[in-house]
């Protein structure tokens, strides 16, 4: 992908997919436990206690794709940025005696 514009809506899309995945896993969640404690469940400190470690792994999981893709936003700047501020090099004829 050389062009910046592609790589941003291509960092973009993945944002929203991981945002769109961590809302679900977070209502699905909250509606998991909204079920066990209205059911009245035998061991609902054990439900309750899975369903909070799996709500901190969702959200670390967000947390740790936002810092990738702020990262490859910030790289993708840098690289558009530095491919603009580079003159392009000047293509060169090659003599007639050189080998292609």
């Amino acid at each position: 992908m050389d062009d910046p514009a592609k790589v941003v809506i291509a960092l973009g899309l993945f944002g929203t997919v991981a945002y769109t995945i961590r809302a679900i896993a977070t209502a699905t969640i909250a509606e998991a436990k909204a079920r066990h404690l209205s059911r009245g469940d035998a061991a609902p400190q054990l439900t309750e206690a899975r369903l909070e470690r799996i709500e901190h792994a969702v959200e670390a999981i967000a947390l740790e794709v936002e810092r990738i893709s702020e990262g490859q936003r910030f790289t993708t700047k840098l690289l558009s940025e530095n491919k603009q501020l580079q003159p392009k090099p000047e293509r060169r004829e090659h003599s007639m005696d050189t080998p292609t």
